[in-house]
């Protein structure tokens, strides 16, 4: 049995798949990175806004709700990245080739088919 979290997996499964430990780890570092991120940006933010409060002064709530809005959209971005380098570390254990994610050099026209100008 291979231990994946608090999930353990077969070792039929692990042996099919032999980057399953990779791909976990990563997943497992991305969410830290994450939850690290929306701490470190809802305390910096809530410190910044205290500073600048003695000029522009607004209640402690909004301090609050503005400091845990932004590092969670800042902390969504960080796992959504990280998630997505995770997807690619799969991909190249499990297919050897790496996903290509440049946008697609396209003939000028648009996905309705006008044409550019």
């Amino acid at each position: 049995m291979v231990n994946l979290g608090l999930s353990r997996v077969d070792d039929a499964v692990a042996a099919k798949h032999p980057g399953l430990q990779s791909y976990a780890a990563c997943q497992s570092h991305a969410f830290m990175k994450g939850t690290g991120s929306f701490v470190l940006g809802a305390v910096s933010l809530f410190a910044i806004q205290k500073a600048l409060q003695r000029r522009l002064p607004y209640p402690l709530q909004w301090n609050l709700l503005i400091s845990i809005v932004a590092s969670s959209v800042g902390s969504y971005a960080v796992t959504r990245w990280e998630t997505q380098k995770c997807s690619d570390l799969w991909l190249l254990l499990e297919t050897g080739k790496v996903p290509d994610r440049s946008p697609p050099q396209g003939s000028g026209k648009t996905k309705y088919g006008d044409i550019m100008e």
